[in-house]
């Protein structure tokens, strides 16, 4: 016979934790499982500083047992499927979860493969990537070891967890550079059409990008790396236009892979038609399983996938959920908020906030389009502890921001 909870969580990253944190802090007396391999938890938007050298991965990292919220049962196996219809979670050992609710939160996967030749050649050869815990210190010791020539930074196709980081990597890297009087062709290749997804935000963008003599070549897709000679392979994908080819030489190539949700997922009936869990955008419930709720990385909200975003989700799914319970209508609603600190340089951050529609807000009464030393240490300081001690605990501090004018 299947173990059965009230409430399974997939997932204790961000998403699974906040989410239950908060249900308990509203109810102490729920049953919750959370569904979670991992022994260890990480802050990953540190992982831009980790590979910039001014932070540690040691710092970003903890036990995973240590956020597990008390009244919690922690299930310590990697989901393997799910099958909403008859409320089970498949467990990779074999087990059953039944449910009574579902928060489907497993974060999406990256996808190295994607790019020929990339998981021959990661963390060798001067191919590196802040997006993964084991890749990011080789970010920085490839920083320190370049001595001159070409140093692309790619962006794939999105979605993408923090869609900002990649040209974070490129800014951060062009000004230790300069710093250091170091001779380099600093290219940053995406394949989207303009440098970020927010217009509001995209002049200011630019104008840091060429302060720093960075080429930007828009519509320019990874497709391979031949590390043992140093060429990347790119596809051009310009609208309307048939997919051109180029190979490029490279002393240094810092990777955004692929991203998607796991296989099982995309496999599932949550899924939409581009495997991720469909969910309505501002209640976050499935939008054909009324048991189910769905947020972070995974989910089909068409909102930048950040840890700020989960940051509003979570309390939003928590209530939403325990009206389903009670019988109430559901009082939250997201709005589709996400904030992307953009490390522009060493000690400076332009913070970029938004909401659905690339609607800009903001937190602070601030400009947000200009780079700031404030910035810098609340993304260096404070959001590091916010995380950890707040958002972790199911606390709901700083969840406002006020509309752009």
């Amino acid at each position: 016979m299947a173990r059965s909870h009230q409430i399974v969580i997939i997932g204790g990253g961000a998403a699974g934790i906040s989410t239950a944190a908060s249900l308990l802090r509203r109810n102490p007396d729920l049953d919750i499982a959370i569904v979670e391999p991992s022994t260890v938890h990480y802050y990953q938007p540190g992982f831009t500083l980790v590979g910039a050298g001014t932070d540690s991965l040691e710092r970003m990292t903890r036990s995973e047992a240590r956020y597990i919220p008390e009244g919690a049962t922690w299930i310590q196996e990697a989901a393997s499927g799910v099958r909403p219809g008859d409320n089970r979670v498949d467990l990779a050992s074999g087990e059953e979860l039944a449910y009574e609710h579902l928060v489907a939160c497993p974060g999406v996967v990256l996808d190295w493969q994607r790019i020929e030749g990339l998981p021959d050649t990661l963390g060798t050869n001067g191919v590196c990537s802040n997006y993964a815990p084991e890749t990011a210190p080789y970010t920085w010791q490839c920083v320190q070891d370049f001595t001159g020539g070409r140093a692309i930074f790619t962006q794939p196709p999105m979605p993408i967890k923090c869609p900002g980081a990649p040209q974070k990597a490129a800014y951060l890297a062009a000004d230790y550079f300069r710093r250091h009087g170091v001779d380099a062709e600093v290219e940053f290749d995406l394949a989207a059409g303009k440098i970020f997804g927010v217009d509001f935000y995209v002049p200011a963008l630019e104008r840091v990008a060429e302060s720093h003599g960075i080429q930007v070549n828009y519509q320019d897709h990874l497709v391979a790396v031949d590390g043992a000679n140093r060429q990347a392979t790119f596809e051009a994908v310009g609208e309307g236009e048939e997919p051109e080819r180029v190979t490029r030489t490279f002393d240094l190539l810092h990777v955004t892979p692929p991203q998607s949700p796991p296989d099982w997922v995309k496999q599932s009936p949550l899924a939409n038609e581009n495997g991720y869990i469909e969910v309505d955008p501002t209640t976050l419930q499935h939008t054909r399983f009324d048991n189910a709720f769905a947020l972070g990385d995974a989910g089909s909200t068409p909102n930048s996938k950040t840890a700020a975003a989960v940051r509003l989700q979570a309390p939003v799914v928590a209530g939403n959920l325990l009206a389903r319970l009670e019988g109430r209508p559901f009082p939250g609603a997201y709005d589709g908020y996400a904030s992307c600190p953009l490390t522009t340089r060493y000690g400076k951050v332009l913070n970029a906030e938004f909401t659905y529609g690339g609607k800009p807000v903001s937190t602070l009464p601030l400009e947000p389009r200009k780079e700031r030393r404030l910035m810098w240490w609340i993304n260096r300081h404070g959001l590091p502890m916010l995380y950890w001690n707040v958002m972790l605990s199911g606390r709901e501090w700083l969840s406002g921001h006020r509309p752009r004018a």
